[in-house]
C-alpha cells in the first residue's frame, strides 16, 4: 500500500513527506541538518536534549523535531533568532555543568559537545554555582566511566539495551544527583557489563573512554631488555586509514606495518595468522562433534564480548563454545612459546602488544586462562583509537610512509584470516577449511558469500559433497539472542554458529574511530565499506583456505604435531566458565 503523503514548509521551502515522518527526518530531506545530541537514528528517540528544537506555527512552545511527527500545512522554523537563542542557552547550560578540561580530554577536537558549542557561537560560561561531582570509575579491565562529563543523554543506556541486550547502564537517583551506571554503582568489571564498548562509541562525550594502554606500552618500547612484539587484528587495516583522512574502506596494512616499526615495535606480527590457526583448530572441532554428533552447534568463540555474555546469560551452552582461544591469544601463545624456543628468547623478556578494534580484549588478557605456566600471553592491548593517537603523537605522516611487510614466522597469512573482521567472515573461513578437509577435495570457488552479514542475523544451509551443515551468524547480541534461545528451546538445528559482539563484528568494534564525517556509530554503510576493505585484501592473495598456509603447516610439523593433539590442545585452547547465577536472565 502507497504510504500517505504530507505537504509543509519548513523555512519557507515546500516539503512532501510520508506521514509519520519526523519534523527531523524531513527537513533532512532538503538539506537542512537541525543540531542533535541525544539523537541517534538507529536508536529509539529519547528527547531528552532538547538542542534540536524548533519553532512551529501554531504552538507557544518549542517542539522537538526528533520526536515530532510532521503534519499537513505544517510551517516550520528551523532557525530563527529565537530558537538559535535558546539552543545557545541550553548549550550553555549543560557546559557550565561540565568538566573544564576541554584541551585535555581524550574527546578533544571530536566531541559532538564541543562541536556544537563552536557551532552554536558559545564563547563563553555564562552561569557559575555548583557543578556535579562524581568520582572516576576507572577500575574496570576495559571501560573507564567519567560520570562528571556525562550530559545525560541515554545513548549509553540505549545501545546497551536495545543493540546489546545487556541492560547493564541506566539512569539513578533523581534532579542534579542523576547519574549513569550500573546497578548498585558497582565498577564495570562487576557489573553485567561484557565489556564490548559500545557505550564508548555512543556517547558524544567522553564519559565513557577504553581503558588506557598506551603509556605502558611506551615504557615497554623504550626498554632495552624488552623485545617488544606487536600484533594488528584484521580489521585494523580496514579501519585505521580513517584516522588520517583516508575514505572508509581504504585498505592500509602496508602503511600500519611501517607505522608500527617506526614506533619502535621490534617485531611486527599478524593477528591473521591466529585465524589461520583458530581455523585449522575449529574446523578440526567441529567436523569431530559433527562425526559425534554432539556437542551441536559448534559456537565460535572469537569475540571476548560474547564469551562474557555467554558466560553471564548462557551459561548453559559453555559446551557448545569452541574452545580455541582468539587469533589474537593464540598469536601471543606461538610467541611466547614457539618464536621463544625456536630464538632462545626467555618469554619473560618478550613484550606481546595486541592493536585490537575491541576493548574487552583488554579484560581477555587479564583472564587467568590466558596464562601459560603463569606467564601472561598478552601484555597489553591498544585500540585503533589509541594506536592512531600514537602515530599522529610521534609525528610520522601516515599519508606518506611505505608499505611494509609483517616478519616471519607468525605473519604469513591467507584470506581466510583477513575475513575474521567482517562478520560472517569467520564462519565463511571455517567453511572453506572444512570443504576441502571433508571431501579431500580443492575447493575452486571459496566465497561463501551467503554467511556475508552486515545486518544483524542471517542463517544458510550448505551443500557440502551431499552433506548439510545448518549455520548462522549475529552480530550485536540482540540478535545472537534469537540464535540462542532457538538452540535451548531446540527449535531448529544448527551445526556451527557465529556470534560476534559488535554490530557489524570487529569492524565495528567498540574500539574503531569514532565515524567520520557523513557517517555515524551503527552505521551500515560504514560497516559495510570496511567489510568490503577486507574481502578486497582476500580477493588478491594467492592462499585463501587457512590449512593451506605454509607457516601454518610449517609449525605443526616442527612444534604442533597436528590439529587437536594434546600439545595443540594445551597452547592454542582455553576454558570457559558460569560467572553468575543461572537466575539472571
Amino acid at each position: 500500500m502507497e504510504k500517505k503523503k504530507v505537504t509543509l514548509t519548513i523555512d519557507e521551502q515546500k516539503v512532501v513527506v510520508d506521514e509519520n515522518t519526523t519534523i527531523m527526518q524531513a527537513a533532512e530531506t532538503i538539506g537542512i541538518r537541525i543540531p542533535r545530541l541525544c539523537y541517534h537514528p538507529q536508536l529509539s528517540v529519547e528527547g531528552s536534549c532538547r538542542v534540536c528544537i524548533v519553532q512551529v506555527k501554531g504552538y507557544n512552545y518549542f517542539l522537538t523535531s526528533c520526536s515530532s511527527k510532521v503534519a499537513e500545512g505544517m510551517e516550520v522554523l528551523t532557525n530563527s533568532p529565537e530558537i538559535r537563542q535558546a539552543r545557545r542557552d541550553i548549550i550553555e547550560l549543560i557546559l557550565d555543568n561540565h568538566p573544564k578540561e576541554c584541551q585535555t580530554c581524550e574527546r578533544d577536537g571530536n566531541c559532538e559537545l564541543q562541536n556544537l558549542a563552536y557551532s552554536l557561537g558559545v564563547r563563553e560560561r555564562l552561569f557559575e554555582g555548583k557543578r556535579k561531582r562524581h568520582k572516576l570509575e576507572d577500575s574496570s579491565a576495559s571501560v573507564v566511566r567519567d560520570a562528571e562529563k556525562c550530559i545525560l543523554c541515554a545513548r549509553c543506556i540505549r545501545v546497551c539495551k536495545q543493540i546489546q541486550g545487556v541492560h547493564n547502564l541506566s539512569q539513578h537517583f533523581r534532579g542534579f544527583d542523576t547519574v549513569v551506571c550500573p546497578f548498585d554503582e558497582s565498577n564495570m568489571d562487576d557489573s553485567v557489563c561484557i565489556q564490548c564498548g559500545q557505550c564508548i562509541n555512543a556517547c558524544p562525550t567522553a564519559a565513557f573512554l577504553e581503558k588506557r594502554h598506551t603509556d605502558q606500552v611506551w615504557e615497554a618500547i623504550n626498554d632495552p631488555k624488552k623485545l617488544v612484539i606487536v600484533q594488528t587484528a584484521p580489521s585494523i587495516r580496514a579501519a585505521i586509514g580513517e584516522g588520517f583522512g583516508y575514505e572508509p574502506g581504504t585498505p592500509s596494512t602496508g602503511k600500519m606495518i611501517t607505522a608500527l616499526r617506526k614506533l619502535g615495535f621490534d617485531l611486527v606480527f599478524d593477528t591473521n595468522f591466529g585465524a589461520d590457526m583458530t581455523i585449522v583448530e575449529e574446523a578440526n572441532e567441529l567436523i569431530k562433534r559433527i562425526k559425534a554428533n554432539e556437542k551441536l552447534p559448534l559456537i565460535t568463540s572469537c569475540s571476548p564480548g560474547w564469551i562474557n555474555f555467554m558466560e553471564k546469560f548462557y551459561p548453559e551452552l559453555i559446551p557448545h563454545a569452541s574452545t580455541c582461544r582468539s587469533p589474537m591469544s593464540m598469536v601471543s601463545a606461538l610467541t611466547k612459546t614457539y618464536y621463544a624456543e625456536k630464538t632462545k628468547k626467555d618469554p619473560k623478556d618478550i613484550y606481546m602488544v595486541c592493536i585490537m578494534p575491541c576493548v574487552a580484549k583488554k579484560f581477555e588478557i587479564e583472564r587467568p586462562e590466558h596464562y601459560i605456566n603463569d606467564i601472561k600471553l598478552s601484555d597489553a592491548v591498544l585500540t585503533t583509537r589509541e594506536l592512531v593517537w600514537m602515530i599522529k603523537s610521534y609525528g610520522i605522516d601516515f599519508t606518506k610512509l611505505s608499505d611494509g611487510k609483517f616478519d616471519d614466522p607468525l605473519g604469513e597469512s591467507t584470506g581466510a584470516g583477513d575475513i575474521f573482521g567482517a562478520t560472517g567472515g569467520v564462519m565463511e573461513a571455517a567453511l572453506r577449511t572444512a570443504y576441502e578437509e571433508i571431501t579431500n577435495k580443492k575447493l575452486e570457488k571459496v566465497e561463501f558469500e551467503n554467511v556475508r552479514a552486515v545486518e544483524g542475523l542471517k542463517e544458510a544451509s550448505i551443500d557440502i559433497d551431499g552433506t548439510t551443515l545448518n549455520v548462522a551468524v549475529a552480530n550485536g547480541i540482540v540478535n545472537a539472542k534469537i540464535l540462542l534461545d532457538r538452540v535451548i528451546n531446540k527449535e531448529k538445528q544448527y551445526h556451527l554458529i557465529e556470534i560476534m559482539a559488535c554490530p557489524g563484528g570487529c569492524i565495528g568494534g567498540g574500539g574503531q574511530p569514532y565515524p567520520p564525517k557523513g557517517y555515524d556509530i551503527l552505521d551500515k554503510k560504514l560497516f559495510q565499506k570496511r567489510a568490503e576493505a577486507l574481502y578486497s585484501i582476500d580477493s588478491h592473495k594467492k592462499l585463501r583456505v587457512s590449512s593451506k598456509n605454509p607457516s601454518v603447516l610449517k609449525l605443526y610439523k616442527e612444534f604442533l604435531e597436528k590439529p587437536g593433539s594434546e600439545k595443540a590442545h594445551k597452547i592454542l585452547h582455553t576454558h570457559y566458565h558460569e560467572k553468575f547465577p543461572r537466575g539472571i536472565r
